[in-house]
């Protein structure tokens, strides 16, 4: 029996950890759990739950441990299918695959969710399902003169999907563990070199060494980014997201490596592409003062007061972190008793989704990152809550309220989890991934390597000398030593005889990582926009509360009423953050952008004549109404050539999302010398209409219609930079 708060918690207090057996309570409830002949019976806080026997066991000391390893494999089998299905696509009917879906409310396969669930271990369990579903997410163009894939598609997104939303990458994630199938290996390396070389053309940023493109899972927008890109997304297509450029650095990682196995040339241009991305995620992201890594950059290079733990725990995971950064980070990463948050610091005036919420497949990201670094604190606080939140609930559940834990939670129109889904697939196999890396040290490359907190063997082991585990092709034992006098359990050494693996623990003293559970819950709200006048040769700047005042993404300094700033003769964009009471400062306001814009209309190709010499801003107004804000697959992706008398042809990628009315595109630059005349042209890109797996799509514009890659386009609207 279990009176459980937080053993993590507990064990910081001094206090001797609780023994998980057949029961835990949190809070004011309770879960229950007995045998049943070969299964198990659940009894959750809000209902009853019959468990099969599984196909692979787990034997310790905890019925309530072995009976969820059994339930994840359960909810696995429920998302083991023959069809699919998606209001978006066909119609809304079955289409035939031998997938898994991505959970009982979404009965789809969606690129970001499979592609995290097989990386946490769902190759182990299904091979066959694995690579079906992964294969389904590929598809060539189906547009005469484009390059050849296959590409790895976009899930439908903000804006109309790629290249606003740029973290499809995460497929080679997944599909790095299915490369002992020769085939699939082929196949994977065509994808890997088509879909690189296609951000690099249109989602590469040379300047910041960084690609462009929303947080990878964080994409309901309000919960994570400032309240005013609900309606326009363009400033999240010019960001630069930590989790998207770490998810680019382990493809380029993978390129190189497949690239040298197949004597290919490029391997030396990949690994040197990963290796300055590092440099470059590291230079910009990483925040000495605050000791972690920001979730995204605005396009200016703004680095945005803002973290998430799947973005942290993926720079750790990946080496792009180094052992002193790997630490801070996860040191000064929040905690709360029921687990960790997936962004930090909260929106208090947004609902409970992203925002106020644990999730558990970034839960056991998290926990993989504190194997990595031998810290027991924060493993047992991630396995603890990982197995409390699927006891509590009766399944593998989508999320979890920060504070509670619970599936949901009324506060108004704050209320939520807004949606959260039974035996969602990355959640599953998070659990799955905590039985077997996090408890048995099961790694990706089958190496048995556990780091076992000794708090957590009163509840495994109990009286036992020795547990076990089954997973698909063998059988790991670890036995217990005599001495437990340390903080972490090591293998001492490995006995292999066939699928067998007896692994027998030493108790070894590590510096253990405190966890933070100090931080403040919320950061102020943004501040309106400041107001903006001209005052001779100065700008009165406006700010309605007092704050920080931001200029062309660079700290001018407090404002607390009117600021004046000297006016230039090029692009100067004010914005604004306030600071609360707690130290955390707000997210900014949208900026006000003044300048000596010029504006050129008419048919294309454009002309204009370059005032003085420098670097110039160019972008388009446009509307954009082939879909909604928040999904669709119909961003229009143009190539701006700018040729400029004296200079060389200079190419950019202009992206022009679903648009609410008019609005601006993203932005490029090009280097003009004074009277020199440039001429401005439009060719097509690409986007994600442009492939003939979204033939299927029905949900909106550019799919079984057809192909579409088009915007109304207005005025060129150019402005010079300063000092570049």
């Amino acid at each position: 029996m279990i009176l459980l708060g937080s053993l993590a918690l507990a064990l910081a207090a001094g206090a001797q950890p609780p023994l998980w057996h057949d029961q835990l309570q949190w809070r004011d409830q309770r879960a229950r759990i007995e045998t049943q002949g070969p299964g198990f019976l659940l009894h959750a806080a809000h209902g009853t739950r019959a468990i099969p026997a599984p196909r692979y066991t787990v034997a310790t000391a905890s019925p309530l441990f072995d009976g969820l390893y059994a339930m994840a494999q359960d909810d696995l089998k429920q998302d083991s299918v023959t069809a699919i299905r998606d209001g978006a696509y066909d119609h809304g009917k079955a289409i035939a695959c031998d997938c898994f879906a991505t959970g009982e409310k979404w009965p789809y396969v969606w690129t970001r969710d499979l592609s995290y669930a097989v990386d946490l271990g769902l190759w182990r369990y299904d091979a066959t399902r694995a690579r079906n579903g992964l294969l389904f997410k590929l598809s060539d163009s189906r547009v005469a003169g484009t390059p050849r894939g296959p590409f790895v598609m976009q899930d439908t997104g903000s804006g109309g999907s790629w290249p606003i939303s740029t973290d499809r990458i995460v497929w080679f994630l997944a599909a790095r563990h299915l490369a002992g199938d020769t085939a699939f290996a082929a196949t994977t390396w065509q994808a890997l070199t088509a879909t690189l070389a296609q951000d690099r053309e249109y989602a590469f940023d040379a300047r910041m060494g960084l690609y462009r493109g929303e947080t990878s899972f964080l994409d309901w927008r309000e919960q994570s980014y400032p309240a005013w890109t609900a309606n326009d997304v363009v400033p999240i297509g010019e960001a630069f997201a930590l989790s998207t450029n770490v998810l680019h650095y382990q493809a380029l990682v993978l390129a190189a490596r497949m690239a040298g196995a197949r004597h290919d040339a490029r391997a030396t241009m990949y690994q040197a592409q990963a290796d300055a991305l590092k440099t470059a995620i590291n230079t910009h992201f990483w925040q000495a003062g605050s000791g972690l890594y920001v979730s995204y950059l605005g396009g200016n290079g703004l680095p945005y007061a803002t973290y998430d733990l799947l973005g942290i725990a993926l720079a750790i995971d990946s080496g792009v972190a180094d052992t002193a950064q790997a630490r801070q980070a996860l040191a000064k990463y929040p905690a709360w008793p029921a687990g960790s948050p997936v962004i930090w610091p909260e929106r208090s005036e947004q609902p409970i989704y992203h925002n106020r919420a644990i999730w558990p497949f970034v839960s056991a990201y998290a926990l993989r990152a504190a194997r990595k670094l031998d810290d027991p604190a924060h493993i047992a606080f991630e396995i603890e809550s990982l197995m409390r939140g699927a006891a509590l609930a009766g399944s593998n559940m989508e999320n979890y309220e920060l504070t509670t834990q619970a599936v949901h939670v009324e506060d108004g129109k704050l209320s939520g989890p807004v949606v959260n889904s039974p035996r969602q697939l990355w959640s599953v196999a998070g659990y799955l991934a905590m039985v077997g890396e996090g408890v048995f040290g099961l790694e990706s490359d089958g190496r048995i390597a556990p780091k076992l907190p000794t708090a957590l063997v009163p509840m495994l082991f109990g009286n036992r000398d020795a547990i076990s585990l089954a997973t698909p092709g063998q059988r790991i034992t670890l036995v217990r030593p005599q001495n437990l006098a340390g903080n972490l359990l090591v293998a001492d050494h490995v006995e292999r005889r066939g699928t067998e693996a007896r692994v027998t623990l030493k108790a070894i003293t590590v510096l253990a990582l405190a966890l933070r559970l100090d931080a403040p819950l919320y950061a102020p709200v943004a501040p309106a926009t400041p107001a903006v006048t001209r005052a001779g040769a100065q700008w009165q700047v406006q700010a309605a509360v007092a704050g920080t005042l931001y200029e062309n993404g660079k700290r001018l300094g407090a404002i607390d009423g009117t600021r004046s700033v000297p006016a230039r003769a090029a692009l100067q964009c004010f914005s604004l953050t306030t600071t609360g009471a707690n130290g955390l400062e707000s997210l900014p306001s949208a900026p006000r952008c003044v300048g000596p814009f010029a504006e050129v209309v008419g048919a294309w190709p454009r002309a204009w004549t370059a005032p003085a010499n420098g670097t110039y801003q160019v972008s388009l107004r446009y509307t954009n109404d082939h879909g909604p804000i928040n999904t669709g697959i119909t961003a229009a992706v143009k190539r701006l050539r700018v040729t400029c008398a004296g200079a060389p042809l200079q190419v950019a990628t202009m992206v022009m999302p679903h648009s609410v009315g008019a609005e601006d595109s993203t932005t490029a630059r090009f280097d003009a010398k004074a009277g020199a005349r440039c001429t401005f042209a439009l060719d097509d890109g690409f986007n994600m209409s442009y492939l003939a797996h979204n033939a299927h799509y029905t949900g909106g514009s550019g799919g079984a219609g057809g192909p579409l890659n088009e915007a109304t386009i207005g005025a060129l609207r150019i402005v010079p930079l300063e000092g570049e």
